[in-house]
C-alpha cells in the first residue's frame, strides 16, 4: 500500500541544558552537563541529590495565564512551552482544516509532582480542602488537550504512556496518522517533570540511580567501565509532523524525514533488558524495513544509553547484533550523559536532537566516556562532538515491562 511521506517542519526542546532548541543544541554540542544538585526539591541527606532539572523557567502569559498556570502541573507547563516554539518554526497556525491536525503526546508518569503535593494536602488537611482541578492537572492526556484548546485543533488526541518509550511510541503513532492520510499534520513527542520526593526515593530504592553526590556532572557515563545507575532528568521534546507533499504546497520549510519506526516487547522482565536483545533486535530491524532501507545506511544512532551496567551492554549486544560489521563503522552517542534520562520524554528530545544533527551535520557526544567498558566496544563519540555529513539517524528508547520504540529520521533534500 502506498503511504505518504511525513515532514518535519517544527521541532522544540528543554531540558537542564537550556530552555530552548538552541540553547540545548549550543551546549549539548559543547559538551556541557546540565545535570546538578537539585534546587526546588530538598534532598539533604538523602541517597541522590542531583539530577537534570530545568532552571529558570517560567511559562510566558502568552502561552499560559496566570490563572491556569496555577490548575496545571509542570510536564504541561513544558509541553505548552515547547510545542510554543515548534509551532512558531512551523508556522502551522491556520495551515489545515482543524479536524485534520492533531496530537499525539507521550508521558511516562504525567503529574507526579501534583499528586504528590495533593496526597499530602488530603492526609494533613482532609478531603474538602482538596482542588476541584486535581484531576484535570495531573492527568497525561492533558497535554495534548490543553495543545488542542490552545490552537482550536480537532483531529486526533490522546496521550501515550509507556514508561521510558512513551514519547517515541507517541511519535510512531503520529507518523502512521499522516502516512495513512487521516491526518495532515500531528504535534508529537512528550515531556516529563517528575524530579519529586516521590519519584526520587522510588529509583533509589531500586538502586537504578547512580549515588555520585560529590561530582554530579560525572554521573552520567553511559558506556563507561565505572557507570553505576542513571541520572534522573525532566524536559521536553516537540515535532511537528506533517504530510510532506502538503507541506511542500503550503511553502513549509521541511527539516527533515520520518521514515521509519519499530515497536516490540522483550517479555522478560520487569525492569531489566534482554541480555541479548530479544526485543530491541527485531524492534530495530522492523524500523528499519519500514524506512525500506539496509542496515548500512544509518550513519547515526542516538542510543538509549542509560548508564545503567546491564542496559548499556544489553543495547550494544543489540546494535551488533542488526548492524553486523556495520555497527564497527556507526557513529552513536548517548546524550543522556549531559541532559539526564527524561523518562517518558527521552524519545521526544533525543528523537529532536537526532533530526538537529542531520541538520547541522554534527554528532553530540557521550561525555565521561573516560575509562570505556570492554563489553562496550563501539564509537560512542567520546567526549567532544564531531561533525559527520548524514543520511539516516536512528534513535532507540527502551523501557520497564520490556516495552521498546526505534524510530528513523532522514536528512531532507528537495
Amino acid at each position: 500500500m502506498e503511504t505518504n511521506r511525513v515532514a518535519i517542519t517544527g521541532i522544540g526542546a528543554m531540558c537542564g541544558l537550556g530552555n530552548s532548541m538552541d540553547e540545548v543544541w549550543k551546549n549539548l554540542i559543547a559538551g556541557k552537563s546540565g545535570i546538578s544538585t537539585m534546587e526546588n526539591v530538598d534532598l539533604t541527606n538523602w541517597p541522590v541529590q542531583f539530577a537534570g532539572q530545568v532552571k529558570d523557567f517560567e511559562i510566558s502569559e502568552d502561552i499560559l495565564d496566570k490563572k491556569q498556570q496555577k490548575r496545571f502541573d509542570r510536564f504541561i507547563h513544558f509541553a505548552l512551552h515547547c510545542t510554543d516554539e515548534a509551532m512558531k518554526q512551523a508556522n502551522l497556525e491556520n495551515a489545515y482544516d482543524p479536524l485534520m491536525v492533531g496530537s499525539i503526546f507521550g508521558t511516562g508518569l504525567g503529574g507526579l509532582p501534583e499528586i504528590e503535593k495533593t496526597a499530602i494536602t488530603l492526609h494533613e488537611k482532609g478531603p474538602r480542602r482538596i482542588s476541584p482541578f486535581f484531576i484535570p492537572a495531573f492527568i497525561p492526556n492533558m497535554a495534548p488537550g490543553m495543545i488542542s484548546m490552545k490552537y482550536g485543533f480537532k483531529g486526533v488526541n490522546y496521550a501515550t504512556s509507556s514508561a521510558c518509550a512513551s514519547a517515541s511510541h507517541a511519535i510512531g503513532a503520529a507518523a502512521n496518522e499522516i502516512m495513512l492520510g487521516r491526518q495532515d499534520a500531528v504535534i508529537t513527542g512528550g515531556s516529563e517533570a517528575v524530579l519529586t520526593n516521590l519519584s526520587m526515593a522510588g529509583f533509589s530504592s531500586m538502586k537504578a540511580l547512580s549515588k555520585w553526590n560529590d561530582k554530579p556532572s560525572e554521573a552520567s557515563r553511559p558506556f563507561d567501565k565505572d557507570r553505576n545507575g542513571f541520572v534522573m532528568g525532566e524536559g521536553a521534546g516537540i515535532i511537528i509532523l506533517e504530510n510532506l507533499e502538503k507541506a511542500k504546497a503550503r511553502g513549509a520549510n521541511i527539516l527533515a524525514e520520518l521514515v521509519g519506526h519499530g515497536a516490540t516487547a522483550d517479555a522478560y522482565h520487569i525492569t531489566s533488558p534482554h541480555p541479548e536483545g530479544e526485543g530491541t533486535v527485531p524492534c530495530m530491524q522492523q524500523a528499519l524495513r519500514d524506512a525500506g532501507i539496509k542496515p548500512e545506511d544509518i550513519d547515526y544512532i542516538n542510543a538509549h544509553g542509560t548508564s545503567t551496567p546491564l542496559g548499556d551492554i544489553a543495547e550494544t549486544n543489540a546494535i551488533k547484533n542488526v548492524f553486523g560489521d556495520h555497527a564497527y563503522k556507526l557513529t552513536v552517542s548517548s546524550t543522556k550523559s549531559m541532559h539526564g534520562h527524561l523518562l517518558g520524554a527521552a524519545g521526544g528530545l533525543e528523537s529532536v536532537i537526532c533530526i538537529k544533527a542531520l541538520i547541522e551535520g554534527v554528532i553530540p557526544p557521550t561525555i565521561n566516556l573516560e575509562n570505556q567498558d570492554p563489553e562496550c566496544d563501539l564509537n560512542y563519540t567520546a567526549n567532544r562532538a564531531v561533525e559527520k555529513d548524514m543520511i539516516y539517524a536512528l534513535n532507540n528508547s527502551f523501557g520497564f515491562g520490556g516495552t521498546n520504540s526505534t524510530t528513523i529520521f532522514k536528512k531532507y533534500s528537495k
